[in-house]
């Protein structure tokens, strides 16, 4: 008669461990997210191999797709308005029709948008 073993994936936590909150640094956190986002079905074995609860590793996902994961608070949602060059006043405006009207977003993440 065959033996067969059974070996589940069960963490142990010292006594000392058990409710501790843990802080992550953001470096640490875009990382993970990161990480999470590299191919299919990898948000909960990525939660699992860091020993957080999958809802905070979305809630770090949407932070991480809106920008702001990582980025320093800026108080209210403002943030500054760069202009790169001013437009000229003596040049003719063409029809807004022709114009090929594009908006370049940067993130403070790095990430950048195109509306």
């Amino acid at each position: 008669m065959a033996c067969a073993s059974v070996v589940s994936p069960i963490e142990i936590f010292a006594a000392d461990e058990v409710g501790r909150r843990r802080h992550w640094s953001d470096e640490d956190k875009v990382r993970i997210v990161e990480e999470s986002l590299r191919g299919c079905w990898q948000g909960s074995a990525t939660a699992r191999r860091y020993g957080i609860s999958r809802s905070l590793l979305s809630i770090w996902r949407r932070e991480y797709r809106s920008g702001t994961l990582g980025a320093p608070d800026m108080g209210g949602g403002f943030v500054p308005l760069v202009m790169e060059s001013a437009p000229s006043e003596s040049a003719e405006r063409p029809s807004r029709e022709a114009e090929d009207v594009r908006i370049d977003i940067t993130l403070t993440n790095g990430h950048r948008n195109w509306h």
